[in-house]
C-alpha cells in the first residue's frame, strides 16, 4: 500500500497515457495512480484497463460518461483518495508537460518539511517553460500576475495544475464550496488552502508543452478564470472554505 495518490484526469490521452503510467510506476517512490476518464471516444479507458492487469492494486480508473470539467474530475479524485486512506494526494496532466520525475519532489516537500500543499512551479527561481511559443508564455505569465494583484494570494503560479496536498488540507476544506470546473479551480483550490491557513510552499519545475494530443484549453476556460478570480476576492473569506 502506498502513502500517496497520483491523480490523472484524463480525456482522449491515448497517445499519452500508457506511457505517463510507465513512467510514474517507474519512479524509485511507490505512488498509486488514480486515472479519472471522461467518456474518452479514442479508446484512453480501454488502455488505462489494460494496464491495471499489468499492475493490479497500483492503477485505478473512474470512467464518467462525458466531458465533466477538470475540476469536478479532481474534486472526484480528493474524495476517493479520502475515502481510500491515502495520506499525500498529487494531481498531474497526462501530456508530459509535467514531468514524472518532480513528483517525488513534490511529495517530499508535504512528507518532510510538513508542508501542507506543495505547488510545481514556473515562476520561482530555476522554475522554466519549454517549447511555448514567447507570446503564451508571456500571456501565463500575466494571468498568474492578475490573480497575486487581485486577490494578494502569496502564490507566483497561481494557474499550476502539478501539486501535492497533504490529506488533512483536502479533508479540511469543503469541497462542496469549490465552484470552478475549468482552469480557474486551480486557482480556487490554491485561495482556498490559503484563505485557511495552511502552509505552501512552491517548488520550482520545467513545464514542458505537450508533443502529442490536443490542448484542452478554450476561451471559455479563459473567460471562467479571468472572472472567477474577482468572484474570489470579492465572495469569499476563510469561513466559506472550511467545514
Amino acid at each position: 500500500m502506498s502513502d500517496a495518490l497520483v491523480i490523472i484526469p484524463t480525456y482522449n490521452e491515448k497517445d499519452n497515457i500508457a506511457a505517463i503510467i510507465e513512467a510514474v510506476l517507474s519512479m524509485p517512490k511507490a505512488f498509486h495512480i488514480l486515472v479519472i476518464d471522461d467518456g474518452s471516444p479514442d479508446g484512453t479507458a480501454a488502455i488505462v484497463r489494460e494496464k491495471q492487469t499489468q499492475h493490479a492494486g497500483q492503477i485505478f480508473i473512474e470512467e464518467r460518461s462525458e466531458k465533466s470539467g477538470l475540476g469536478t474530475a479532481y474534486i472526484l479524485g480528493f474524495e476517493w483518495a479520502i475515502e481510500k486512506g491515502y495520506d499525500y494526494v498529487l494531481q498531474m496532466d497526462a501530456d508530459f508537460s509535467h514531468n514524472p520525475k518532480d513528483l517525488q519532489r513534490l511529495y517530499s516537500a508535504c512528507f518532510h518539511n510538513e508542508v501542507d500543499l506543495s505547488i510545481g512551479s514556473r515562476y520561482v527561481q530555476h522554475g522554466k517553460i519549454k517549447n511555448w511559443p514567447l507570446d503564451r508564455k508571456l500571456l501565463s505569465y500575466l494571468a498568474s500576475l492578475y490573480v497575486r494583484l487581485i486577490t494578494w494570494i502569496p502564490v507566483k503560479d497561481t494557474t499550476a495544475g502539478f501539486v501535492c496536498y497533504r490529506r488533512k488540507t483536502l479533508e479540511s476544506i469543503n469541497l462542496e464550496k469549490i465552484k470552478f470546473v475549468g482552469y480557474a479551480f486551480q486557482i480556487e483550490m490554491k485561495f482556498a488552502a490559503w484563505k485557511s491557513g495552511f502552509n505552501i510552499v512552491e517548488v520550482p519545475i520545467t513545464f514542458t508543452d505537450r508533443e502529442l494530443g490536443e490542448s484542452k484549453m478554450s476561451m471559455h476556460i479563459f473567460k471562467e478564470a479571468l472572472l472567477g478570480v474577482l468572484q474570489m476576492r470579492t465572495g469569499y473569506y476563510k469561513a466559506a472554505y472550511l467545514k
